[in-house]
């Protein structure tokens, strides 16, 4: 059975037993992962408080091929992420980035890119005021989508591929894929007319910018926005719970 050394995340704890736990781990070197990490729960655990969720550390993994559950021997904390514990916004954004992560990638889908997107977008939620939590999740989420190879045709029609440089509102089609021209939209029924402000937005964030969301509005529909896009282009029918917590948790704080 082979020792792994690699970055990880923590993205999900629930506990196994009356000593251990479970962890699912985004890691930089072996994809997405279940460990075991026995004796986790003891009072004298040699892991202590570091499977916190979202940290971030060098973990040691044994890996055996065809097994779902793998056995983390050691996790040394390099990045506690404390603050997205320390207010809900925050928090439930980074659920929200934490279960893209979990539904749309696995241990296949190696990627030191996916791991750097996640990283920094849980940094940059931990040290975003809590007014900015809602805009630091949206960008993080776009960053991790277009990673993914998902991201959203906003400079062309998403259908014909025509360049597309209209200032005002574009017909905005899931389905599709992005944006469209106004001959194309008419084979896509039931879309969204996109102004020129949210299509500047999403292109900032996938691209790891910054743009404030200063309008409650704004942001509400970006978030619906995204929302629709994950249910067309990722999502399996499941719910997204996280993601509807963070959305919902969003319109209660406004």
């Amino acid at each position: 059975m082979p020792l792994v050394e690699t970055d990880a995340i923590v993205l999900h704890v629930f506990d196994y037993s009356e000593t251990s736990r479970i962890l699912r781990l985004a890691t930089r070197d072996a994809g997405l992962q279940s460990a075991l990490a026995r004796g986790a729960r003891r009072s004298k655990s040699r892991f202590g408080s570091a499977l916190d969720l979202f940290a971030e550390g060098a973990a040691q993994l044994h890996l055996k091929d065809g097994r779902d559950l793998q056995t983390l021997s050691a996790f040394d904390v390099t990045r506690s992420r404390s603050e997205l514990g320390e207010d809900m916004g925050r928090f439930a954004g980074a659920s929200a980035l934490a279960e893209l992560v979990l539904r749309f990638s696995g241990a296949d889908d190696v990627s030191v890119a996916l791991f750097d997107v996640l990283a920094d977008a849980l940094d940059r939620l931990a040290a975003a005021q809590d007014e900015e939590a809602s805009e630091a999740t949206l960008s993080g989420a776009w960053r991790l989508v277009a990673e993914l190879g998902f991201a959203p045709t906003i400079d062309s029609c998403a259908a014909c591929h025509a360049p597309i440089d209209i200032a005002g509102e574009l017909p905005f089609s899931h389905t599709a894929g992005g944006v469209l021209c106004e001959r194309c939209a008419r084979l896509y029924p039931g879309g969204r007319r996109l102004p020129l402000e949210a299509r500047r937005a999403i292109g900032e964030w996938a691209q790891g910018g910054r743009l404030a969301q200063s309008d409650p509005r704004a942001t509400r529909a970006h978030q619906r926005l995204l929302r629709e896009f994950l249910q067309q282009h990722l999502a399996d029918g499941r719910p997204l719970r996280a993601f509807d917590a963070w959305e919902q948790g969003a319109l209660v704080a406004r």
